[in-house]
């Protein structure tokens, strides 16, 4: 919800960062893997519960992943191929922090973690799924154009995502209310997703099958004289 009043501001705060990036020959590819390794880090800082270590490899992650696609635009480097790739790794990130939420406290986080994991599952599949009918049918994506997929706006989005993160470091003994919270968020993300891509693939289909039928009728209409 808030990622598309956040990402203007922050863009012009990793301008310089990206230009040294660029100076120093580093490739888009190349942050996207250092960003998932230094983010990956914080797993096991969390199972040993030591929370404020974990939370700055997660906000590494983050600034990381921010860098690496205003360095490909800049690179005039975009690719499928790379945003195939931060895509999959951002996901891997998201599900593995509450895994070390999970294994720091087993017996009080198990349960709400396996929770958030599902709907995690659902937010993601629900706008990934609709993204290649999305590319398909060329639909405009303006408040998301330099993304590489089409972003399907939700109540939780990525600043919402690591707004929780830093919760859960902060006051990691509330987990599992606050992992409880995020997920009935989320889970309403997963329905006004569902309902509007439905809605919006539905609607495309009619009127792709209404000018096929003009088009055919027009096609053999007899010639006036």
């Amino acid at each position: 919800m808030l990622d598309r009043f956040i990402t203007p501001i922050l863009k012009p705060l990793l301008a310089p960062v990206v230009l040294l990036l660029d100076k120093k020959n580093v490739q888009p590819d190349q942050l996207t893997l250092v960003g998932f390794g230094l983010g990956i880090l914080a797993v096991p800082l969390l199972a040993l519960e030591f929370w404020y270590s974990a939370l700055f490899f997660i906000a590494l992650n983050r600034i990381i992943d921010g860098l690496d696609g205003a360095l490909a635009r800049h690179q005039k480097h975009t690719s499928d191929a790379g945003g195939y790739l931060d895509i999959c790794l951002d996901f891997l990130f998201y599900a593995a922090i509450v895994l070390g939420f999970a294994l720091a406290n087993p017996n009080e986080n198990a349960l709400a973690a396996a929770v958030l994991l599902t709907v995690f599952i659902g937010t993601g599949s629900s706008f990934l799924a609709f993204a290649i009918p999305a590319q398909k049918l060329n639909l405009p994506r303006p408040q998301f154009a330099n993304k590489s997929f089409y972003f399907l706006n939700g109540l939780t989005e990525g600043t919402e995502t690591i707004a929780f993160f830093v919760a859960f470091c902060l006051w990691p003994a509330y987990f599992p209310q606050l992992a409880y919270s995020f997920a009935l968020l989320a889970a309403i993300t997963i329905f006004t997703r569902i309902h509007g891509g439905y809605q919006t693939l539905k609607h495309q289909g009619v009127n792709k099958a209404n000018n096929e039928k003009a088009k055919s009728e027009s096609t053999f209409e007899e010639p006036t004289r």
